[in-house]
């Protein structure tokens, strides 16, 4: 009977196959996913019971108030998170490039001007 000897490149072959495998599923279904539009929910269903002491409604009525609270804290997040010296330089270097857009169209339109007007008076002396 002859003897095995797991030879180390056999063993390291029996190792990646299984994960080449995986790895080649993980593809394809992200590139599945990827092909198919995004599941869009349905808006949540009113509250089943609409008495004033029902679970459904208490539910509901949390699910508002946790909503709000994630609002708020979003805006607090917002106000707080860049530095009001941030921007007012962000804003002060726009407001100067804007201002030199503004130049350069202002002398594109005199040059256009310019052009326009000798060449009426180039077309009256014909």
């Amino acid at each position: 009977m002859p003897s095995f000897s797991p030879d180390p490149q056999w063993i390291s072959a029996a190792v990646e196959t299984p994960l080449m495998a995986v790895l080649a599923w993980m593809l394809h279904s992200l590139r599945r996913s990827i092909a198919q539009p995004p599941e869009i929910l349905p808006p949540s269903p009113p509250p089943l019971a609409t008495q004033p002491g029902s679970e459904a409604t208490q539910q509901h009525a949390a699910l508002e108030r946790t909503r709000d609270d994630l609002a708020a804290f979003k805006l607090e997040v917002a106000r707080t998170y860049v530095p009001l010296s941030l921007i007012r330089d962000v804003d002060g270097r726009l407001t100067a490039h804007l201002i030199r857009i503004e130049q350069k169209l202002d002398e594109a339109t005199r040059a256009a001007h310019s052009t326009a007007a000798q060449m009426r008076v180039l077309a009256e002396d014909r």
